[in-house]
């Protein structure tokens, strides 16, 4: 009699909250997720310079242009110093936008965060949270700008969180990011959904249900979970975009 084998895989989970600011129909905001070419994926976010349909352009031509240049296998920090060099061309040094890369390459087999702006991001691992708030210059404005890059080794029970300022001003009025996200502990790698949900919760609640700025986050976890020898490794994306 045959007899299921089972055995033990990493997985990588991604969760993904996004609302514009209250009275606009538009987010200024952009945030995608693309596959990097050894492995590995990326999740890109950009915060465009004031809100609404001008600033939508302006983030999503960071975001794609971002996603294109990991696709061809360029490295974070080439990548944001040169979509930095290019707004900063296109745009006379004139407009600003933040840009943050948070990735999990499994060719380096490394968790790396890059940061332009005042976007903030979390990191959790060995049961201590790793708050990453301060700012760092924006790209397309200053010369040489260069981002702020932290890169950890993959392992279970690893997560990071990236969020733009509309949801870091409203955690930051409460008891701040970096407590809620060492309450969340070792959830955000088993349900990284539930951790967004609660951090993406506690904004709206600071701001009434309608939020003053546009709010944007993205969280990936890295858990461990059981497979049966020969079982199709599936990879799935789930999306919800209401309009």
């Amino acid at each position: 009699m045959n007899q299921d084998k089972r055995y033990s895989r990493n997985r990588v989970q991604v969760a993904v909250r996004k609302v514009p600011k209250a009275g606009t129909s538009t987010s200024g905001d952009s945030m995608d997720v693309v596959e990097r070419p050894r492995g590995g994926l990326s999740v890109v976010m950009s915060d465009g310079q004031g809100s609404g349909p001008a600033a939508k352009r302006m983030s999503n031509l960071v975001v794609t242009r971002a996603m294109s240049l990991i696709a061809e296998g360029v490295r974070d920090g080439a990548v944001a110093r040169a979509v930095h060099d290019n707004l900063f061309a296109l745009r006379d040094g004139k407009v600003l936008c933040t840009l943050t890369i948070l990735s999990v390459d499994l060719w380096t087999k490394t968790l790396v965060i890059s940061r332009n702006g005042n976007a903030g991001a979390l990191l959790y691992r060995d049961g201590d949270v790793e708050p990453m708030l301060e700012d760092v210059a924006p790209i397309g404005v200053h010369n040489f700008t260069r981002p702020s890059i932290v890169e950890v080794s993959l392992s279970p029970g690893i997560w990071a969180m990236m969020f733009t300022d509309g949801v870091g001003k409203a955690l930051g009025q409460i008891e701040g990011p970096a407590a809620i996200g060492a309450g969340a502990g070792e959830r955000g790698a088993r349900c990284p959904g539930a951790v967004a949900d609660a951090f993406f919760d506690r904004s709206l609640q600071v701001y009434g249900g309608r939020p003053r700025d546009d709010m944007s986050l993205a969280l990936v976890g890295i858990d461990r979970v059981e497979a049966s020898l020969g079982e199709v490794a599936i990879r799935s994306i789930d999306i919800e975009f209401p309009f």
